[in-house]
């Protein structure tokens, strides 16, 4: 990889977008552990809790195309606006998605069971993010960028 990346055949913002994505969802799989006591190998792709992988994903694309390309360039502000899109999806719209789940949820298990609705499968509950993921997700890609771009020599 070290020849690869002298070579400039890596491309740094797309490896350390992947890099921090497969991060984020490992540690998933532990911050559950650590929180129900319990190994869930699901939690590898499942979307929804600590940290936030799409937020650690674009926020390590932003930031290595800031450091590869210069912070103002038009290519990081379209990766910062990108990355603005998605951390406004995952704490506004998904979040209430997966409240507004739970409350149906709630309603369809409160039906009588001669209800055609009674044997509807759940809706899934978790979503979105809560503040605290989102910046553990942002965190995380900054990181990941700032660690590849040691890593592979970039200027």
């Amino acid at each position: 990889m070290a020849a690869a990346a002298a070579a400039g055949v890596v491309n740094y913002p797309l490896v350390s977008a992947l890099l921090a994505f497969a991060v984020a969802q490992s540690s998933k799989v532990f911050t559950t552990w650590y929180k129900d006591n319990r190994w869930d190998a699901r939690q590898f792709i499942a979307s929804g809790g600590m940290p936030s992988s799409h937020l650690a994903t674009v926020t390590a694309l932003a930031v290595a195309v800031g450091i590869q390309e210069g912070f103002r360039s038009a290519t990081f502000a379209t990766a910062l606006v990108f990355a603005c899109v998605v951390m406004h999806d995952a704490f506004g719209v998904r979040l209430h998605a997966g409240k507004q789940a739970e409350v149906l949820n709630q309603i369809v298990y409160e039906l009588p069971e001669e209800h055609p609705l009674s044997e509807t499968k759940p809706l899934r509950e978790i979503l979105g993010h809560t503040v605290p993921q989102v910046v553990a997700g942002c965190i995380l890609g900054i990181l990941m960028a700032v660690v590849m771009h040691l890593a592979l020599g970039r200027p």
